[in-house]
């Protein structure tokens, strides 16, 4: 598929060569927030879908 307002850029899809574009070191903290809310809810005795 093609379309003119796509975000998608070949040159920048890797994690490997992509001239500084995505840093590993980055997951690390969306992992954090990410599982927050998790914790959050496990205290509370929610279960999410």
């Amino acid at each position: 598929r093609k379309s003119d307002d796509s975000l998608f850029d070949a040159a920048i899809a890797t994690f490997e060569d992509d001239a500084g574009a995505y840093d590993q070191a980055d997951a690390a903290g969306f992992i954090k927030l990410n599982a927050l809310r998790l914790r959050i809810a496990a205290t509370k005795g929610r279960k999410l879908l």
